[in-house]
């Protein structure tokens, strides 16, 4: 009896042994896959076209940071300065779409478009992730000289030709003074200077009336009282000068420049691995203390939905495209 049932029990062992052996071959086989599956298994790349200590660096290392102790992987930031932000995007590019390499696209990537001559397609060759940072522009006369509001620099105009200073041509702060000059007919000569502390020395010496700049990047000046914001360029009052009125509150109602700063990765990259870095990035610039920071350095923390963001590109490459072709600015280059 013993037997018989030892007999009948043993097609029951070898059944549970092939069971078993089956189900050892496909995780065997699934093994890859499902390592594949698991993101992010490796430090992030995340390239910049700007050089050190910048606001765009200074910022991106701050969101790396607290990026990277969210997700459990280092996010490693490179500096890749170069014109319309080429040498970065390149690079990018040249990388896998995998999720591991992602780049900063910022308002004068939109610019670079139609003043440079792309080897690429912003818009069809990268996905975007989100938005990370918003600033706006801020007009800025001498605290020694006459103007004491917009309406000051507008009835200047009127008697003689002023002189608006910025950076280089090209970049937001030169454009920003091309679509003024535009927008209110004024008469004004716009003189480009190689970089902020030139443009900054003209306005003291009283050789520029308004100078067109980030508070970013005149924070010091400002406290100094070397600087003194006039108007700002954004479509609500910055939570960094409060008392300081739009250029929009101040009669000019469509006028409105933002400067962004948003992470991309390239097309193909896995739709999924976006979302998931989306929320995350999302998550992180929510926090309240990265939030004041970056109020600190004169900008705010902000995400987006990957539409909003490729929206924002769109829609800031027709803007610029106009001002470009009004302003006669050499492109192609």
């Amino acid at each position: 009896m013993i037997y018989a049932t030892m007999a009948r029990q043993a097609p029951l062992r070898q059944c549970v042994r092939l069971g078993l052996g089956v189900l050892a071959l496909l995780f065997t086989l699934a093994g890859p896959a499902l390592a594949q599956e698991r993101y992010p298994a490796q430090p992030i790349k995340l390239l910049l076209p700007f050089g050190v200590g910048g606001l765009a660096d200074i910022s991106s290392r701050l969101v790396a940071q607290a990026l990277g102790e969210r997700i459990g992987q280092q996010v490693i930031v490179e500096n890749r300065p170069g014109a319309g932000g080429i040498v970065a995007a390149n690079a990018a590019l040249s990388a896998p779409a995998d999720g591991y390499t992602l780049t900063l696209f910022a308002n004068g990537t939109a610019i670079s478009q139609t003043l440079f001559k792309l080897p690429y397609s912003l818009v069809d060759d990268f996905s975007p992730i989100s938005t990370m940072a918003y600033f706006d522009l801020v007009l800025f006369t001498d605290p020694k000289g006459p103007f004491r509001t917009l309406d000051d620099v507008i009835d200047e105009s009127r008697k003689r030709q002023l002189v608006f200073g910025t950076i280089n041509p090209g970049s937001t702060q030169n454009l920003s003074a091309e679509l003024f000059r535009s927008m209110t007919g004024i008469d004004a000569m716009i003189v480009p200077f190689k970089a902020t502390p030139d443009v900054l020395a003209a306005l003291v010496r009283g050789d520029v009336d308004v100078m067109f700049e980030s508070y970013a990047a005149l924070k010091g000046a400002v406290a100094g009282g070397q600087a003194h914001p006039l108007a700002a360029t954004g479509d609500t009052r910055s939570p960094w000068l409060p008392a300081v009125p739009t250029v929009k509150e101040s009669g000019i109602a469509d006028y409105e420049v933002t400067g962004w700063n948003a992470l991309f990765a390239p097309a193909g990259t896995p739709p999924e691995r976006v979302q998931w870095l989306n929320e995350a990035l999302n998550e992180v610039l929510r926090q309240p203390e990265l939030r004041q920071r970056f109020l600190g350095m004169g900008t705010e923390a902000r995400g987006s939905t990957a539409d909003e963001m490729a929206a924002i590109l769109k829609r800031d490459i027709d803007k610029w495209a106009g001002v470009i072709e009004q302003a006669g600015l050499k492109t192609g280059q």
